[in-house]
């Protein structure tokens, strides 16, 4: 499935975006989740911050 995706971002104009992956911890259970988004390369910083 990555590979797909990473194929997609290379066609157009989409050079400038970055797939962004951090872990969470869910309050509820206390595991770790992913959370992944495909972000401008200007937002990475603050989706990996908060």
């Amino acid at each position: 499935m990555a590979k797909k995706t990473v194929a997609t971002l290379g066609k157009g104009g989409a050079k400038d975006l970055t797939k962004a992956i951090k872990t969470v911890r869910s309050d509820k259970t206390g595991a770790y989740v992913f959370e992944e988004k495909i972000l401008p390369n200007s937002e990475v910083k603050d989706f990996l911050n908060k």
